[in-house]
């Protein structure tokens, strides 16, 4: 499962960037700058991270229906999970 990390604690502005965030290529590791917010592809996350993440009182959990896309938003960050089919893409 591959992790996207967008650094914005606005969800209103994350909610206007994730079709973008969605729709730009990103290499491993890569950081671009969208609209004044920093976006991360941040490589192979295991498993037990999601769940580990879940668990914690300050992490919200929200599901993407289409795509089995798992979003967490924690501190300033809001982490996008993407299983192994969504991967190629958006990840060039």
């Amino acid at each position: 499962m591959k992790c996207i990390a967008v650094y914005t604690k606005d969800f209103e502005l994350f909610s206007d960037l994730y079709e973008t965030i969605m729709n730009t290529p990103l290499s491993e590791n890569e950081e671009k700058e969208i609209q004044g917010v920093i976006v991360s592809e941040s490589g192979e996350v295991p498993e037990n991270y999601l769940e580990k993440m879940r668990t914690k009182p300050e992490v919200v959990v929200m599901k993407v229906k289409e795509g089995d896309i798992t979003i967490l938003q924690h501190g300033d960050v809001f982490e996008i999970f993407l299983p192994e089919e969504k991967e190629s893409a958006v990840v060039s």
